[in-house]
């Protein structure tokens, strides 16, 4: 009996282990990405040391929205020449095309995904969700920067353009 119940307290504690990492493992995943720069997730930071090395790099903005999200999303300019190491800004407009107030949250990467780890934003819209009234038309920054460590990584020395996409979704709003 003794045994039985051993066995039967170490499986439970298997199945509530399994299900606490179950829960856990997409917030981990993501602050593994964010450290590391892993499939192409950008480097975030309050502020950024500019030390501009004179080499320059194209960065490509890419804007979506999900189908469910009744927006219109776009860079202002979708191609831009940036100096590496130097602090830059782009913006995208966002029009809210319905006729009620819709909450949107941005996800992003960077391609090639080898270059997020040398990809920096300091401040992005996409850091918190964004409620655009009825009609409503906004302009929202992106400021970044990409680090000058960029170029003397073998896997990315070599690299001429970098895409930063977003994709907007809808937040789930609360039934009331």
């Amino acid at each position: 009996m003794n045994r039985n119940l051993r066995t039967a307290a170490f499986a439970a504690f298997l199945v509530c282990g399994m299900t606490g990492l179950a829960f856990a493992s997409v917030p981990l995943y993501r602050i593994f990405c964010q450290v590391t720069g892993f499939a192409g997730t950008p480097q975030r930071a309050d502020e950024v040391v500019v030390k501009s090395t004179g080499k320059l790099v194209w960065v490509r903005f890419d804007a979506n929205t999900s189908s469910a999200l009744p927006w219109q999303f776009e860079p202002e300019e979708h191609r831009e020449r940036v100096a590496i190491g130097a602090r830059d800004m782009a913006f995208f407009s966002a029009k809210n095309l319905s006729d009620k107030p819709i909450t949107g949250t941005a996800t992003f990467n960077v391609t090639p995904i080898n270059a997020g780890k040398y990809f920096t934003k300091v401040q992005c819209f996409c850091f918190s969700e964004q409620t655009l009234k009825a009609g409503e038309d906004v302009r929202m920054p992106v400021v970044f920067q990409v680090d000058p460590a960029i170029l003397e990584d073998p896997d990315t020395k070599d690299i001429s353009e970098i895409t930063l996409s977003y994709t907007f979704y809808p937040v789930d709003q609360p039934k009331g």
